[in-house]
Formats: C-alpha cells, sequence, structure tokens
C-alpha cells in the first residue's frame, strides 16, 4: 500500500484526487490536505463581487464528497512540507507521512510587493471568496456614490483575464443601473499591450480587447507599474518598450480591483531544489521534481517561464485545461511508479480561455500555449458568456459527484470545431 497525499483542494488538487483515485490500486490511501474545508469555483468570483452570484453558488463542502470517493480529508493547513524526510508539518502540530506527494496549493496572493495593495490596503481582489465577497460589499457602497474606478494587474501577475473580465463585467453592471456617465474607467496593467494575457498575444487579441475596452469606454496604461497606492489614489510608473520611463501617473479611484502577482506558498518557500526563487515547483516532463522524485505538482503553483520578456515583468498564466492535462499526466506516472514503471506521461500545455464580459465574451486557444503555435483562435460574442455559465454549473456538478470528467478538454473540441466550421464557410 502506498500513501499519496495531495496538498490542495482548488481547481487543480480536487480533480487530482478523484483522477488518483480512479488510477490507483485499491489498497493505496489517498488524503487531501487542505486549509480550507470548501472548494469555491475560482473563475466565477468575478460575478459574486457585483453580487451577480453568491459564494453558496460556488461553494461546496469538501468532506462528504471526497468520504463517498474514499479520500481522507485533513482540513488543516499545511506549515512546511519536509520532503528530506517525506512528511508534512500541519498548523495544527500534527504531521504526515507520504510515500507520494502531489502539491496543488496555487499560489500566495503577493499583495504585500505594493504598498496598500489588496483588501488589507485600498484596493479588492477577486482571488478567493472571500476577497470577492467584500469586494461585492465595497461595490454596493460604490454604486450609491460613484466615481472613477481603476482596474488591472500589478508587475508580475500572471492571470490577466480576470482583470479584463471584472472591468466589463462592472460596465455592464453600471450600465444596467443607469449609472455608467458618472463613472470613469481605467485599466492599468504590466502587459506590454492590451491582449498580451501573459501569452504573447493570442491571434488578434491586442485589436480585439482594445476595441473591446474602447467601446466600454476604458481607457488603459501598459507597461505599468504600480508603485504605491494609497486610499484613493494609486501611484503608477508608465514604461516605454525599453524600459524606460515615460510618464509618471497618479489615478484618483473610488473603487478599484487590481490583481496582485503570485508566489509560493510559505510551506514551500525557500526549499532548495523544490522551488525556484518565487516559491513555485520545480517539476520535469512529466510534473516530477527533479530532486524530489516522489513529489509532483500540478496547478498555479508549478514553476512556468515568462513566455517573453516584456518592459515591465509578467507571468505565465496557468488555465484550467493546462491544469487538467497536468492532473491527468500525474495520475498516470504515479500510477506507472506504483507498477514499478518509470513515468512516461507529459501533460499538453495549451492554452484555453473563457474571458466572460458580462452580457458577452470573448474565447481564445493557444495550442501550445508558447509560440509559435499550431492554434492560434480566438472568437468573441454572446455564446461564451453563456458557455462560461453553463461551464460554470457543469463544474460544480462534475466535483458534487466526484468525476475525473474532461470538461476543459470538452470545451476545446467544441472551440476547436467552431473554427474548422468557420474556416469551411
Amino acid at each position: 500500500m502506498a500513501h499519496i497525499v495531495i496538498l490542495g483542494a482548488g481547481i487543480g488538487g480536487l480533480p487530482m484526487a478523484f483522477e488518483m483515485r480512479e488510477n490507483a490500486r485499491p489498497e493505496d490511501k489517498i488524503t487531501v490536505i487542505s486549509n480550507n474545508p470548501k472548494f469555491h469555483f475560482v473563475p466565477s468570483n468575478p460575478w459574486v463581487a457585483v453580487n451577480w452570484r453568491t459564494r453558496n453558488d460556488i461553494e461546496m463542502d469538501l468532506e462528504p464528497v471526497l468520504k463517498r470517493k474514499k479520500i481522507d480529508f485533513i482540513g488543516v493547513g499545511a506549515k512546511r512540507v519536509h520532503p528530506e524526510k517525506n512528511q508534512i508539518e500541519l498548523d495544527n502540530g500534527h504531521s504526515v507521512d507520504y510515500d507520494y506527494l502531489v502539491i496543488a496549493t496555487g499560489p500566495k496572493l503577493a499583495f504585500d510587493e505594493v504598498e496598500g495593495l489588496g483588501p488589507n490596503g485600498f484596493t479588492q481582489s477577486v482571488c478567493h471568496v472571500d476577497h470577492a465577497v467584500d469586494a461585492e460589499h465595497a461595490w454596493q457602497k460604490f454604486v450609491q456614490d460613484p466615481g472613477p474606478i481603476v482596474v488591472g494587474a500589478v508587475q508580475m501577475a500572471s492571470c490577466y483575464g480576470p482583470a479584463y473580465e471584472f472591468a466589463a463585467i462592472m460596465d455592464t453592471d453600471l450600465r444596467r443601473r443607469k449609472i455608467r456617465d458618472k463613472v470613469p474607467m481605467t485599466f492599468v496593467t504590466a502587459e506590454p499591450y492590451i491582449g498580451h494575457l501573459g501569452l504573447g498575444g493570442v491571434g488578434d487579441s491586442k485589436g480585439l480587447m482594445e476595441s473591446a475596452l474602447r467601446n466600454r469606454h476604458i481607457k488603459w496604461i501598459c507597461n505599468a507599474k504600480t508603485t504605491k497606492i494609497e486610499d484613493g489614489k494609486m501611484h503608477v510608473t508608465e514604461h516605454n518598450d525599453d524600459g524606460s520611463v515615460k510618464k509618471e501617473h497618479v489615478l484618483d479611484f473610488k473603487y478599484s480591483m487590481m490583481l496582485p502577482a503570485f508566489k509560493g506558498i510559505d510551506a514551500v518557500f525557500g526549499i532548495e531544489g523544490l522551488t525556484n526563487p518565487r516559491g513555485f515547483i520545480l517539476i520535469d516532463q512529466h510534473q516530477r521534481n527533479p530532486k524530489y522524485k516522489n513529489i509532483y505538482s500540478v496547478g498555479v503553483c508549478v514553476a512556468i517561464p515568462p513566455v517573453e520578456a516584456t518592459p515591465v515583468p509578467t507571468g505565465a498564466p496557468k488555465t484550467g485545461y493546462m491544469i487538467e492535462s497536468m492532473v491527468t499526466a500525474t495520475a498516470h506516472n504515479i500510477r506507472a511508479e506504483l507498477d514499478g514503471k518509470s513515468p512516461h506521461e507529459r501533460a499538453t500545455w495549451n492554452a484555453v480561455c473563457l474571458a466572460d464580459f458580462g452580457d458577452t465574451g470573448m474565447a481564445f486557444v493557444a495550442l501550445p500555449q508558447i509560440p509559435p503555435r499550431n492554434v492560434n483562435w480566438y472568437s468573441e460574442g454572446k455564446w461564451v458568456h453563456l458557455a462560461k455559465v453553463a461551464f460554470e454549473k457543469y463544474f460544480m456538478r462534475k466535483m458534487q459527484r466526484g468525476t475525473s470528467e474532461h470538461l476543459f478538454e470538452k470545451v476545446l473540441l467544441k472551440a476547436v470545431g467552431i473554427m474548422k466550421l468557420k474556416e469551411k464557410k
């Protein structure tokens, strides 16, 4: 019997548990460790922040569904991973031994890297459902007395889609309330151009996203380094393409949501051979750590270098389809090791993104994520908004049932099918 521990229970960790249960031997023990007793569907957080969803709509208790699948659950956070002892030290002083460890924690949100950033400062966040709930409370106050909005992502951020989504969702909500004319909006991003997305652009995403912002009367500042945030004021340094300073901005705001940079969690940060300097888990082509061969990793906590150098540092996103493929590869590779074989499966690092814009949306497919690509496709329309609404429901149902059905892969195949149909026309 082997003990397989999965650290984290988000979009990477929970499907990892289900797929590992299906691939492991009957006698193998699987344990999920999480500092949160609930799973929540992170892509829906922007909707929660404007009260289009409640946290109850996108949350579920972990222990009952894991128990049904014969997976143990420990609802205590990890204080420190000790890879040399094959052990995880928990926040409550207990320890858990493992034969194989899959790190799927997601990131630590590095609000502290910009003075005044985040829920404990002067801006909102949609990175966690707790933050989204707080953002919604602030939003209800804001719409009673509207003013300027600043929205975007700071330097070293790696997930830009939610910033674009939330800008458009706020615009839609304000138009429905008939107060959009009272709210000047500015999009501030470390990206070298609108639509870069940390991917070097996807097709004509630059023109497409610029048009989307322009049609919504949202101004933008790119190559932007957010240096300091005060109550109602954001200090931003805009850079030229060669990295030199172009202009200093002081932007007034009454409401702001800025995505932070990501780091590795404290439990793994600084472990030589396990993480890079930012605390992300180092892996080989089989999702396995090169030094500690019985440690694998999936999801946002994996170390992936930026797609390209940019004047202001940007990171590379890890989208749902990519995470799903990491999960499948890891489950099969651990089973191979259990059978005395060498790992052989590799994840398909492709990017698929459904960006909801409130009453419409945009879809991007990048195969592979890093250019040059075999597929470089995008589309827009109300169908994207409807697809994301449907996807949320299907994904939550999948988690409640405890199935490893590949929904992101289905979205990819559907998008490629639409692309081929358009090409024929």
